[in-house]
């Protein structure tokens, strides 16, 4: 019950900061709501049918939370300033990572600096190539950090949703490994392909059978996207989104 009370004050929070701006605040505010935006590396790009993910993502919190969300997320190259404006991005592909130039390591180096979020998904999690091939990458950029098992009671379990084990296209691993620095969550890395449970063909099917769970562990899948998105919302924005450049910096020295 607790978790639960939790996760419903959080949103009451934000909603009320959201109905008290005035109208010029809100168009900045755009900034402020949630963006799944998409990183790019090398010569990557971001095309198939987990393209709809992150849109999916956006509108089932909004559907479901009534937060702030993009509709139509971006994708950002990590070598570019634009990495810094907001302070999350989802990493996500499958096979082979090419390495990071020394432009991409240092700012993504910064991104983090600042206190930006990243969630590593892997598409392919049944090889686990991509995963291995950016946290060697991620190494690169945060060789004083190694990836950690987050604990049943980490706030990304329950931060609207009880949700009991990370899932996406495939059941996968039972716990979320993660980079934690300076008391904040950094990176998240999932093989559970969680942008595949999302993704939507032209007619709104899900694009990608979920398995072994089908349309529950889809489900679950959903409620897991709508915590980490809370979660974001949250770390960043709890105070008044309009201030977001000084939360991250705040954020990425470690101050609550």
């Amino acid at each position: 019950m607790a978790r639960w009370q939790g996760g419903w004050l959080a949103l009451a929070a934000i909603a009320v900061l959201w109905a008290a701006w005035p109208q010029a605040a809100r168009a900045f505010g755009d900034e402020g709501s949630f963006h799944p935006r998409v990183l790019l590396t090398g010569t990557a790009s971001w095309e198939g049918a987990r393209r709809s993910g992150s849109s999916q993502w956006s509108w089932e919190l909004k559907r479901r939370t009534s937060a702030p969300a993009r509709s139509v997320p971006t994708a950002v190259r990590a070598d570019t300033s634009s990495l810094l404006a907001e302070p999350f991005v989802v990493w996500a592909g499958e096979g082979p990572v090419a390495p990071l130039t020394p432009r991409e390591v240092d700012n993504l180096r910064r991104f983090f600096a600042i206190g930006g979020t990243l969630v590593v998904d892997d598409a392919a999690p049944e090889t686990g190539q991509f995963g291995r091939d950016v946290r060697r990458e991620l190494g690169r950029v945060l060789p004083d950090a190694a990836p950690l098992a987050l604990p049943e009671t980490h706030v990304i379990y329950h931060s609207f949703y009880l949700v009991p084990r990370p899932v996406g296209r495939i059941e996968g691993a039972k716990k979320v490994d993660a980079v934690v620095r300076g008391g904040n969550t950094q990176v998240v890395f999932l093989a559970h392909d969680l942008l595949g449970a999302l993704a939507v063909d032209p007619s709104g099917i899900p694009a990608f059978a979920a398995v072994p769970g089908g349309e529950s562990q889809r489900e679950q899948a959903r409620r897991f996207a709508v915590n980490i998105a809370m979660y974001v919302l949250c770390s960043n924005y709890k105070d008044d989104q309009v201030h977001a450049p000084f939360l991250m910096r705040r954020r990425g020295r470690g101050v609550p």
